[in-house]
């Protein structure tokens, strides 16, 4: 880039709040030693709550401890990988700090996705053992002989709840579906016989900051699923950057793990930071709205990372009436566009401002956030952290950059920032610029002010009659809409336009609307040439586990 560049004078830098450094003075450390220091300097501390249940940071250390055990006489080694298909559970946190302690590599799977896509990950990551829940214990043992697992761990929701739950769960948990028998097969393990059967005494594996941590594997909602290498560093300087951006003190918040633990905004925002930071971590296990308003309720946490689809969920659910927001001092969106309408009715419902940022698997997983105490705009997804280099190129080459106001391709360097995909140097090649540029595929501007404005993803721009038309512009003027809940706006194949426009609305429940009213109601807040030419009411519209609509999917129908 050249030194002139806009871009490389940093404008954002003149909007960080006081205290927040441009360059950060990183602890070089990998992530479990950061974990044990927390445990020093916390070990009483309430580590993880649970359904009620709580661990602190010294029995938790214990639990690590002994699985690391465990996992090393499975034979896992450094470099190794190991495979964790759990939801928000307290087991999921131990599994992923014992890997690491020993030199292994986590792979962190949906439990939402189908066998199918679980065995490419397995395959691709070369996953040695797997941790799962009993609910896809049988699932898994019938797909084992497909991957290279050798060793399964089962884990139960009832492992650990508080009394009488603990009583209670065997009783009612079959038929509730929150738990399953297992069939017998060599080599399956339940997860608290291996945490009673070893000793917290894990062998000691020398770990380098540089090392990789993670296989983190894309949401694929664009193509094939990819894993993307965290390191130590990765990470690390990620959680660093967050306390800088935050300024909070250690050992003072409450955290709510709302996204799941294994999607990287989860990873980083809801585990590795409260972790990092000696903060209790409220795990919520099945994170829709009346679960997460009742662990609002309950335990009034101070902080939380969210999705889109959990705002809109929780301003829809009638339980927001009676639960009183004004605990958290700050919530973030990430994982997904959020529409303006959205957080402005939020905070006027609640009283709490939503800090919208941007991030990607490959930036473990943030860039962007609007300042913490400072200046917010609605619909910015903020300005760049410390020590994270951001331009904009043109569409065209990719190689120029493009001024104030103008869209362009959003480019990245930074600790943060992925080194490439595991097994895919293809891939890598085509992502990642020789002078170490990430290429995002999304099309942003930046104001005067350095702020930055997503407008769409590049994959998603549609271009019809020779006009650039941007999905997310429509899908605004949709979300303005008080009878739409969810929107979706994708260009299908036209013979002489080239594309033409869809929308896909979802309505919120109860609400009473027909395609043509909804084309008269867009028609005078937009353009002609970016009028959809059909409008499809559906009951539900593909998401990923983060609430990103799946708009591959959608595509697809319009092939078949």
């Amino acid at each position: 880039m050249a030194p002139e560049s806009l871009y490389s004078k940093k404008p954002w830098l003149e909007q960080y709040d006081p205290g927040v450094p441009a360059t950060i003075d990183y602890k070089e450390i990998p992530l479990h030693r950061m974990f044990e220091n927390t445990v020093k300097e916390f070990p009483g501390k309430s580590a993880l709550i649970f359904e009620g249940y709580t661990i602190s940071f010294s029995d938790l250390s214990d639990m690590v401890d002994r699985f690391a055990a465990c996992l090393s006489s499975f034979g896992i080694k450094k470099g190794d990988p190991v495979a964790i298909l759990l939801p928000n559970m307290i087991q999921a946190v131990a599994a992923y700090y014992a890997t690491l302690k020993i030199g292994g590599i986590v792979v962190m799977n949906n439990p939402l996705y189908a066998d199918r896509e679980l065995e490419h990950q397995f395959n691709d990551s070369g996953a040695k053992v797997l941790i799962c829940i009993d609910l896809l214990a049988n699932r898994m043992i019938d797909l084992r002989p497909k991957t290279r697992i050798q060793q399964i761990i089962v884990a139960s929701i009832g492992d650990y709840l508080p009394f009488p739950k603990s009583l209670l769960f065997p009783l009612v948990a079959k038929k509730k579906g929150l738990a399953a028998d297992v069939k017998t097969a060599p080599e399956v393990y339940r997860w608290k016989d291996c945490i009673k059967n070893y000793d917290p005494d894990p062998p000691e594996v020398p770990v380098a900051f540089d090392d990789v941590a993670v296989y983190q594997y894309t949401g694929g909602t664009t193509g094939v699923s990819k894993g993307a290498e965290l390191t130590h560093r990765n990470l690390g300087c990620m959680v660093q950057m967050y306390e800088k951006w935050f300024g909070a003190g250690r050992g003072e918040e409450i955290a709510m793990a709302s996204p799941p633990v294994f999607h990287v905004l989860g990873m980083s925002a809801a585990m590795n930071l409260p972790i990092y930071m000696g903060w209790t971590t409220v795990l919520v296990p099945k994170p829709q709205a009346p679960q997460l308003l009742e662990a609002i309720r309950k335990h009034r946490p101070t902080m939380s990372p969210l999705v889109p689809t959990m705002y809109i969920g929780m301003l829809e659910d009638p339980g927001l009436d009676k639960t009183d927001l004004t605990c958290f001092k700050l919530i973030t969106s990430g994982g997904a566009s959020l529409p303006v309408e959205i957080l402005n009715e939020f905070k006027k419902l609640t009283g709490v401002e939503i800090n919208e940022g941007f991030g990607m698997t490959e930036t473990s997983p943030q860039t962007h956030l609007n300042p913490f105490n400072g200046k917010k705009k609605a619909g910015s997804i903020g300005i760049p952290y410390p020590d994270t280099e951001v331009r904009l190129v043109d569409l065209e080459t990719g190689e120029k950059d493009v001024p104030v106001g103008e869209p362009g391709e959003m480019l990245f360097r930074g600790p943060q920032v992925t080194r490439g995909y595991h097994n895919r140097p293809d891939e890598t090649a085509r992502s990642i610029t020789a002078d170490g540029w990430l290429k995002s595929g999304d099309i942003a501007y930046m104001d005067e002010d350095g702020y930055f404005f997503v407008v769409d993803r590049k994959k998603d721009l549609i271009i019809s009659s020779g006009y650039n038309i941007y999905p997310k512009e429509i899908e605004e003027v949709f979300y303005q809409n008080p009878a739409i809940s969810k929107c979706a706006v994708i260009g299908v194949p036209h013979p002489k336009r080239g594309e033409s426009i869809r929308a896909y609305i979802v309505l919120k429940d109860g609400a009473m609307t027909t395609a043509n009213e909804l084309m008269e109601y867009c028609k005078p807040k937009l353009a002609k040439y970016k009028w959809p030419a059909e409008i499809e009411i559906r009951e539900a519209l593909p998401e990923s586990n983060v609430g990103k609509i799946l708009k591959k999917e959608l595509r697809k129908e319009t092939t078949v």
